[in-house]
């Protein structure tokens, strides 16, 4: 089987080198030539090319680009593909995706690995880095059944934590846990900014450790990658961003009255829930 992989960053080139090392053929498309001989020169990809015709060949092809460019992208990849092939992505919003993909490529699928860092390019690529972590697949009534089983079968060779859902409860899902954390991370750094006395920033700065760190990690990284979030997931986001200023405002209610016992339950209560997410 030869696999076609549009976008040699962290995910494409991470996807690459996993499944050429359980023995796929690994087709690379980049845009950008130099990105296709470090591909080449780093074992990611068994070739590379900026044109998208090298992949008439391939028999599944992921789409690992931003968000904004996957419907361009297989606008124009389509005409070069057998009747076949398998079409999939790896974007992070799957309704607005499936919805306009679908009556183009009937044999599409979307798909969501949850994994990634704050680097960005192909020398960021890493074997594994989807082991362990899930991996959503998100087949509509109208997805051929073949489709759904050669995508869990090649999934599956990742080690990852494989689900599968509709597009809707997948944009409802990752946006309580992927763009929200986005948006209130940000919120946090912003706010820390706030601060008029230039030495208390600086110390704050200074002193910032392991929680701030934490806390502020999705925040500080791809703004491109935010800004998709809340475009193509915006009613989801929206929903879960009301949600969180209302749990905001019930902590703050419980300082501004001194309500400890209120506060000590809550906190008791996130302790005990947090592990459930991870």
């Amino acid at each position: 089987m030869k696999i076609g992989i549009v976008g040699l960053g962290l995910i494409g080139g991470s996807l690459a080198y996993d499944l050429r090392a359980v023995g796929y053929n690994v087709l690379g498309v980049s845009r950008q030539p130099q990105t296709c001989k470090d591909a080449v020169t780093l074992g990611a990809v068994d070739s590379a090319s900026p044109d998208l015709a090298s992949l008439a060949s391939a028999d599944v092809v992921f789409i690992c680009t931003p968000v904004s460019v996957i419907d361009a992208i297989a606008t124009r990849l389509i005409p070069y593909l057998s009747p076949e092939a398998i079409l999939t992505d790896v974007g992070s919003v799957k309704g607005a995706v499936v919805n306009r993909l679908t009556p183009l490529w009937p044999r599409f699928i979307g798909g969501h690995p949850m994994a990634g860092s704050e680097e960005t390019g192909i020398h960021a690529a890493q074997s594994r880095l989807f082991a362990g972590n899930p991996y959503i697949l998100t087949p509509t009534a109208e997805t051929p059944d073949d489709v759904i089983q050669t995508m869990k079968d090649l999934v599956g060779k990742l080690d990852c934590n494989l689900y599968e859902c509709s597009p809707t409860v997948h944009d409802r899902s990752v946006a309580w846990i992927s763009h929200l954390p986005k948006m209130t991370s940000a919120a946090l750094i912003t706010a820390c900014l706030s601060e008029a006395d230039p030495e208390i920033l600086k110390l704050a700065q200074s002193f910032a450790s392991s929680g701030f760190r934490d806390t502020s990690r999705v925040g500080g990284g791809n703004p491109e990658l935010g800004c998709m979030m809340a475009q193509y997931n915006r009613e989801e986001l929206l929903r879960s961003l009301h949600q969180y200023r209302q749990s905001l405002d019930r902590l703050t209610a419980m300082i501004e009255q001194s309500d400890w016992s209120a506060l000590e339950v809550l906190l008791k209560q996130t302790q005990a829930e947090r592990s459930k997410f991870l």
